[in-house]
């Protein structure tokens, strides 16, 4: 043993050769013959656009665009705004569109995934009757069948009242809205942050006590808004919808279109991640279920503490993947007529001609979106790793 290990610290201490001649030549002419081709490429596309007379560049971004956006969070105006803001906003949709279906698909796919290992037969086979049926429909058909349906609502004369100010019809979902003081915003959002950020910071520095971190969390959040709206006077108001003509105004609307890429999505993705959910929780020994059961544990209580915390280990990596999958679905948007980043980018190719410009911020637009999912999916998978001793 003792000369196995002197063998590994010689090997260590050894210093490293560079690789023979041969194979850095071929290392060389590899990357040649790569970079040849891309320039080959770029050279042959650049001349074929000139022969046509159509320019290349991005300065199309600061033209004005005139055909309006009918679904923006931020202010657009049609003949004054250029393609560039228009171009932020579909980025802006995309986001939206791939957060809201990522949290909701994770939180009835783990609803689901767990209802198919239930003890209840009509329960288990129902949800097993919608994983089947959901996820072996192709995504674009369940798009397309979910915002035909929502276009046959009654018209907002007709509208559905749910109470409380919510109002359903084919033009979409109205509903009250919170009016704030961009100060008040402003807190929330530190808040936020000082609720995610130091909590850690204070476990990591031994300064924290077990069970205050839910308390110091929840002061985070209320007490900075909270006292801006004591320090600026802009008390909350509520924006309630209300009929005007043919439509109705006032509050926030969910139109029809993200409303289907919504629940489409939501719908189609939640199948897949609960048939992880249930082969993440399958996965865990069947002895962890007796030992918890040995405890008394109740089965809910079980699966809580004892076996999902083991289960995130086989979960999060296919998860990561649907996440991934979840973002680049949200292109589908244009089928629907939704103005994502895909919808507004084929609507400056159509208007200037730059399709390679175009397709270029498209592959930029979720390239940044999908790293994004990936590292934060990598870190969670780091953190619930099995870290051995």
């Amino acid at each position: 043993m003792a000369g196995a290990a002197q063998a590994q610290i010689d090997d260590i201490e050894k210093p490293r050769r560079l690789p023979p001649l041969r194979v850095l030549a071929v290392q060389a002419l590899i990357v040649a013959a790569i970079a040849g081709i891309a320039w080959f490429l770029i050279a042959t596309t650049l001349s074929n656009l000139n022969a046509r007379g159509i320019t290349t560049g991005f300065a199309f971004l600061r033209t004005p665009l005139a055909q309006p956006i009918n679904h923006s969070w931020l202010t657009f105006t049609p003949g004054v705004d250029t393609y560039g803001r228009a171009l932020f906003i579909g980025f802006l949709n995309t986001l939206t569109v791939s957060a809201v279906v990522i949290v909701l698909s994770t939180i009835l796919g783990t609803a689901i995934g767990l209802s198919r290992l239930s003890g209840n037969w009509l329960l288990s086979r129902t949800a097993g009757a919608y994983v089947e049926a959901t996820r072996n429909v192709p995504v674009l058909v369940q798009l397309v069948f979910w915002y035909q349906l929502l276009l046959q609502l009654p018209p907002p004369r007709g509208a559905l009242d749910l109470g409380a100010g919510v109002f359903v019809s084919n033009r979409g979902i109205r509903v009250p809205t919170v009016l704030l003081d961009g100060h008040v915003w402003l807190a929330l959002a530190a808040g936020i942050a000082a609720a995610i950020v130091l909590p850690p910071l204070l476990r990591r520095a031994g300064l924290s006590r077990s069970g205050g971190m839910w308390t110091l969390r929840l002061l985070l959040v209320v007490v900075p808004p909270l006292a801006a709206i004591w320090l600026t006077g802009a008390a909350p108001a509520l924006d309630w919808p209300h009929l005007q003509g043919l439509n109705f105004r006032g509050g926030a609307a969910l139109t029809p279109e993200l409303s289907a890429l919504v629940i489409g999505l939501t719908a189609y993705t939640s199948a897949f991640i609960a048939e992880i959910v249930r082969a993440g929780i399958q996965g865990v020994p069947v002895g962890q279920w007796d030992a918890a059961r040995s405890l008394g544990l109740h089965r809910g209580t079980t699966v809580r503490k004892v076996v999902m915390p083991q289960a995130l280990r086989i979960i999060v990596p296919p998860l990561a993947s649907e996440y991934l999958g979840v973002t680049k679905n949200s292109s589908l948007a244009v089928a629907v007529g939704y103005p994502d980043i895909v919808a507004l980018v084929n609507v400056a190719i159509s208007d200037t001609g730059q399709a390679i410009e175009g397709i270029v911020i498209i592959m930029l637009a979720f390239l940044t979106i999908s790293l994004a999912v990936s590292a934060f999916m990598n870190w969670y998978n780091r953190r619930v790793a099995l870290v051995s001793r």
